[in-house]
């Protein structure tokens, strides 16, 4: 019985120990909930996605590909003529 009420002593130790962390983890959340991130609450806000920056590689090698786009096109047309 000695080992039994030991254990149930050590196990509202634990449960205590356990309220005390969760107590905390609200306050954390409480306060994160509170943060507003300025670039996506304003485009949330506005409906409107946040505009995502291409580099000059990028956007050089969307052109490049394109370009061969188009002219496989018109060497397609040029062969029906």
């Amino acid at each position: 019985m000695a080992d039994l009420d030991a254990v149930l002593e050590q196990l509202r130790t634990e449960r205590k120990r356990a309220e005390g962390e969760l107590k905390q983890l609200e306050k954390v959340i409480a306060q994160l909930s509170k943060v507003k991130i300025r670039g996506s609450q304003a485009s949330l806000r506005s409906g409107k996605r946040m505009k995502r920056q291409l580099s000059a590689a990028a956007r050089e090698r969307i052109a490049a590909a394109q370009r061969r786009r188009w002219a496989k096109v018109r060497a397609q047309s040029r062969k029906q003529l």
